[in-house]
């Protein structure tokens, strides 16, 4: 028999080429395993992004209908209460409480609040700074109260049984002797107690006196007061009545 001599370096390189052999194809298939963890990754990625985006744009779009049908009932409460008041100057025999039951029908409150014409109150039941009222307010999608007829002068004046003190939306931060209701409108109707507002009477003691609140339980015509905005008192929400 013939004998068949290998040396070592032939041997190497057949142990080499089979090694390439057997796992060419295991090396294929990790390839293969990692581009498509790479694929799926990179599509988890952009559905998360799509997703984020889709999140933002519907809300932009629920704040968008938000604004749009608050301004929708504000202005079909303007037109309502136009609407009574033209009534009455026509006919002059209107039931006024009756044409404020007609106005507000269909409309509720939050639990909680109070209704009045076509907006809801709520008198906290926590004490705070002037700023904390109106920061309670704006979270609860309202702000401080904006007293605007004697019809609600009076309905405030009797918001609580007993005396108290209430913040309301009226300050004169901004310029001394200048008094504006958080709306930015200037102060016309004014029931302001006896030598009031006096910003302290210029006693140190008493500090700036910027920020107004209305004492339940005296007369209507004068029970507003200028107070230290720091100082803690309840205060009354106001927001429109929804439908």
């Amino acid at each position: 028999m013939e004998e068949i001599y290998v040396n070592a370096e032939d041997m190497k390189y057949v142990d080499t080429k089979h090694s390439i052999i057997q796992t060419g194809p295991k090396t294929s298939e990790r390839r293969f395993h990692g581009a498509v963890l790479v694929f799926l990754g990179l599509l988890s990625v952009f559905l998360l992004a799509g997703l984020i985006g889709l999140g933002v744009y519907y809300s932009v779009v629920i704040n968008n209908l938000t604004e749009r049908l608050q301004d929708s009932n504000n202005k079909l409460c303007s037109v309502s209460e136009e609407r009574d008041l033209l009534l009455t100057n026509l006919t002059g025999t209107i039931d006024m409480d009756e044409l404020q039951s007609l106005s507000v029908q269909n409309r509720i409150c939050p639990a909680g609040w109070r209704m009045f014409g076509c907006s809801c109150y709520f008198l906290s039941n926590e004490s705070g700074s002037w700023s904390r009222g109106r920061q309670d307010c704006r979270e609860k999608g309202a702000d401080l109260v904006v007293i605007d007829s004697t019809k609600e002068q009076t309905f405030f004046s009797t918001f609580t049984e007993v005396e108290t003190m209430i913040w309301i939306g009226l300050t004169d931060r901004d310029k001394e002797g200048t008094w504006k209701w958080i709306d930015g409108t200037p102060l016309t109707l004014r029931y302001w107690e006896t030598n009031e507002p006096n910003n302290g009477g210029g006693d140190p003691q008493w500090g700036e006196e910027d920020c107004a609140h209305i004492r339940t339980g005296k007369k209507t015509e004068d029970n507003w007061n200028d107070l230290s905005c720091d100082t803690s008192l309840r205060w009354i929400c106001e927001k429109n009545a929804g439908v």
